[in-house]
């Protein structure tokens, strides 16, 4: 028998779909983490073009970050579930140049018999002033199922933003942390676990709030995971406006295995398929 959520009553479908935007507004579901960041949409118009930059699948720009010597990137491909259902997937390409990166993160899903298509492009770069890895800008869109545009720059080491969602503009301001994307949240996790943190505060931009986190790091487990077979993961719990599990594997240079995202009716989950890197393993201490 085929299971399809598009088999349930009309009534208790109406009542799913105002839970599945809140699940999909996620930071944990990266990583579009592409449907982890609903919150967080847009696209341009030939105008927006113009105000904004380059244009994040730009041709010119691709061509430009291909010429530079000593670039490297990493591919990961994750499987999306709802609630154990299988929902899509999305990829997550990180080129980096030296103490900077651009992280493009597309996906696909189907959630209640509707088409979702995300893409976000963010520029992240390290800051030698604080230690830390700030979002510059990034730009995400969103087709189908919540969809809508948004631009973000940041200004004054990530204590500023601002947001401009279909030609409406808010700013926002953040005094004692970064304001960060979802990517460039990702990548600070990893960098606070090379630096053997266990507790630590990180801040996210979404498309009309601050949201804040607080993250946990646990004690280690070893798991079988294919096609890696047994790889022993650090579990980083999130708590603040959602609560996620992320885990990461320091075999892989602490990228990201599976994120869950822990709901009252619905679950979440991403885990990793394929990764491909290029880049050599980093310390903390080689941006010192």
């Amino acid at each position: 028998m085929t299971f399809s959520v598009l088999s349930w009553p009309a009534s208790i479908r109406t009542h799913l779909y105002p839970m599945v935007a809140t699940v999909l507004s996620l930071p944990g579901f990266l990583l579009v983490l592409s449907l982890v960041a609903l919150t967080n949409t847009a696209f341009a118009n030939p105008i927006a073009e113009h105000e904004h930059g380059t244009e994040p699948d730009s041709p010119e720009l691709e061509s430009e970050l291909g010429s530079k010597s000593g670039e490297c990137s990493r591919i990961s491909n994750y499987a999306i579930y709802l609630s154990g259902i299988h929902t899509g997937t999305m990829n997550r390409t990180e080129t980096w140049q030296g103490n900077t990166a651009v992280v493009t993160s597309i996906s696909e899903a189907s959630i209640l018999g509707i088409g979702t298509q995300y893409h976000q492009r963010a520029e992240l770069s390290w800051s030698s002033t604080t230690n830390e890895w700030l979002t510059d800008k990034f730009h995400q869109t969103v087709t189908g199922f919540h969809a809508r545009d948004m631009w973000v720059t940041f200004e004054n080491n990530g204590h500023n933003s601002r947001v401009d969602i279909d030609g409406d503009i808010d700013t926002y301001a953040s005094e004692k942390i970064p304001l960060r994307d979802v990517d460039t949240l990702t990548i600070q996790i990893r960098e606070y676990l090379l630096q053997g943190r266990k507790q630590f505060a990180l801040t996210r931009q979404a498309s009309d709030a601050i949201e804040r986190y607080q993250f946990y790091v646990q004690d280690t487990l070893t798991t079988n995971i294919a096609p890696w077979g047994e790889l022993t993961l650090i579990p980083v719990e999130q708590t603040g406006a959602e609560d996620v599990t992320y885990y990461f594997a320091p075999a892989m240079d602490y990228q990201l295995i599976k994120a869950r995202y822990h709901g009252i009716i619905l679950h979440g989950l991403i885990e990793l398929e394929s990764y491909t890197s290029s880049c050599e393993p980093r310390s903390a201490e080689a941006r010192r």
